[in-house]
């Protein structure tokens, strides 16, 4: 949202919000400091961001809406899935015919409204709200489904518990069990919470006399919620049958995979049953197949590293790698990028183990171990389908290592990811693996490390380290690249000392329990520059790598961390946390 500085002077003189001296000091205060005079009045307490908000509306024309009190229809309400508002801060309140009105803390989010126009099918009105608004509305999804969920669970709970105690013989028995109306409507909430709730994993544990449910979300495994041993053989069967599993094997491991489609979020699960003392434990990954809205920036790039990789995405040869261990949003980094070259002139093809999201004009194709179709095999026939962008899901062994790197020298642009602690580690891993130097330097473009860190609620607490806490991490990271990145990116002034650079912690509250809510990158981009292939060329170690990485801009993903502790995306704490996992 843009008005300018006179139109905004002359808005909160008559309305008495504040005084020509005020504002004439905060126009002061962002030369200073290289921000905008909205930004100052509200640092300097001049202003709330809400009544900011408000005068905005009024200036630009924009209706304001009040959402507080405001009890919506939920129907309504659920035209925006629930991750979709809470990152975008945007809700649906009323529909009228073809129209939706959607209320915004930020109505010049193109990107959002573009999405929920494409989902919907209908005529967005924008409106402009406060932050409790937001909150308010936020907090109904929660509230709507846990009241729903607590009943159905709570009810067919007990019947299932009477199913539990029957002796089950056969395999017809336990299909039978498996689709009874209990299993299915409990299995059903169970699977709708988790995605509402924005878990990656579910587990279902038998324990010695109950059946414990927890979510990982964030990163973070919760307790969900406690069920009757009873109910341990139904649910595990209804589980079974979705993912096509054997029923009537319980001494070994199985995989399988379903899908389901809720509020029109069409969500995969990967199914691991594994036998334990207790019983059979299962765990679902939920991998949601619409990755549409995504961007290198939402990820947490930012600075020299976004400027590096979008340089690599353009290149029409070359082989670009995302590192890290499981877990670390390596796909969908990788997904973007794929979106980002996804155009109509460009041929993509892939190789995967598992498709994770499923992506128009694409061609996936899914690895089957079991018959002998490989990443390499895979990656083997990609080659000869007239390709411009190939992706494979990960490089596991020296052929696929040596396809990747000939397909990249052949005229095509490899994406593909790798398990290892740090972008420079890429290097000696896939020599180990029996890439020719030579032909390594040639073609590796750029290396992404990263992690994930959980992202700070609204009204997070600002403090400064102390001299003794600056100084411990002074020992493991360089703050003056730090400061500098800050500097550079607007984030601090350019007179800004290090002593004076405030970091952010999480602030618990009754909306947000933890103080953290989503999850983003932290990151360390290595871009293969003469001198780095100078250094592989002659066989050096990974700190050489890394120092002349350093030496030529990359923040590392600690520092990084540091970065985002400072600009209030995460808590120092949160990254350290991660990065000495």
């Amino acid at each position: 949202m843009y008005i300018n500085d006179q139109q905004l002077r002359e808005f909160l003189s008559d309305s008495g919000l504040v005084s020509q001296k005020k504002f004439d000091a905060a126009v002061k205060l962002a030369q200073e400091k290289s921000i905008s005079v909205s930004d100052a009045l509200v640092s300097e307490g001049e202003i709330s961001e809400d009544d900011l908000r408000r005068s905005y509306a009024y200036v630009l024309g924009i209706p304001f809406v009040d959402l507080a009190d405001t009890k919506p229809d939920l129907n309504t309400l659920a035209l925006i899935p629930e991750p979709i508002a809470r990152r975008n801060n945007i809700v649906a309140f009323k529909q009228e015919g073809g129209n939706l009105e959607v209320a915004m803390l930020d109505t010049d989010d193109l990107a959002a409204i573009d999405f929920v126009k494409k989902k919907t099918q209908l005529k967005i009105l924008p409106r402009l709200t406060d932050a409790d608004s937001i909150k308010h509305m936020l907090r109904l999804y929660q509230k709507s489904l846990r009241d729903e969920l607590g009943d159905i669970i709570t009810r067919e709970s007990h019947t299932l518990e009477k199913y539990g105690k029957l002796e089950i013989g056969n395999e017809q028995d336990l299909r039978k069990l498996a689709e009874g109306v209990p299993a299915v409507r409990v299995l059903d909430s169970l699977l709708r919470h988790a995605i509402v709730q924005n878990a990656s994993d579910i587990h279902i544990e038998p324990q010695e006399d109950a059946l414990l449910v927890r979510y990982r979300i964030d990163g973070i495994l919760h307790d969900a919620m406690t069920l009757p041993k009873t109910a341990a053989a139904s649910l595990t069967a209804r589980v079974k049958v979705l993912a096509s599993l054997r029923l009537d094997e319980k001494r070994l491991p199985q995989d399988g995979r379903f899908r389901m489609e809720t509020d029109g979020d069409r969500v995969s699960f990967r199914v691991s049953v594994l036998p334990t003392y207790h019983g059979e434990k299962t765990v679902m990954r939920l991998l949601r197949e619409d990755v549409a809205g995504f961007t290198l920036e939402s990820l947490g790039f930012h600075g020299i590293g976004l400027e590096r990789t979008h340089d690599a995405t353009r290149k029409k040869t070359g082989l670009i790698l995302v590192t890290g261990p499981t877990g670390s949003g390596k796909s969908t980094t990788l997904y973007t990028m794929l979106d980002i070259l996804n155009t109509a002139d460009v041929n993509i093809s892939t190789v995967e183990d598992p498709i994770e999201y499923q992506m128009k004009r694409i061609n996936q194709t899914q690895v089957r171990p079991d018959i002998g179709f490989t990443f390499a095999t895979g990656l083997r026939s990609l080659v000869r389908q007239d390709p411009d962008v190939i992706m494979v899901g990960e490089i596991r062994d020296r052929e696929t290592a040596s396809l990747a790197i000939n397909a990249a020298l052949t005229g095509h642009l490899v994406l593909s990811t790798l398990h290892t602690n740090s972008a420079a580690g890429a290097v000696p891993r896939l020599i180990d693996m029996g890439v020719e130097p030579f032909l390594l330097a040639s073609t590796l473009k750029v290396v992404v490390g990263q992690r994930l860190v959980r992202t700070l609620c609204t009204g997070a607490e600002e403090y400064s380290l102390s001299a003794a806490e600056a100084r411990g991490l002074e020992e493991m990271a360089d703050l003056g690249a730090v400061l500098k990145a800050l500097k550079e990116e607007n984030v601090v002034s350019a007179n800004t000392t290090w002593k004076s650079v405030s970091l952010s912690r999480e602030k618990p509250t009754k909306d947000c329990e933890t103080g953290y809510s989503g999850r983003q990158g932290i990151q360390e981009v290595l871009p293969i520059s003469e001198a780095i292939q100078k250094l592989i060329l002659s066989g050096a170690a990974v700190d050489a790598i890394e120092k002349q990485g350093r030496e030529e801009g990359m923040l590392t993903m600690l520092e990084d961390g540091i970065f985002k502790s400072a600009s209030g995306v995460t808590s120092l704490s949160e990254v350290l946390r991660v990065v000495s996992e």
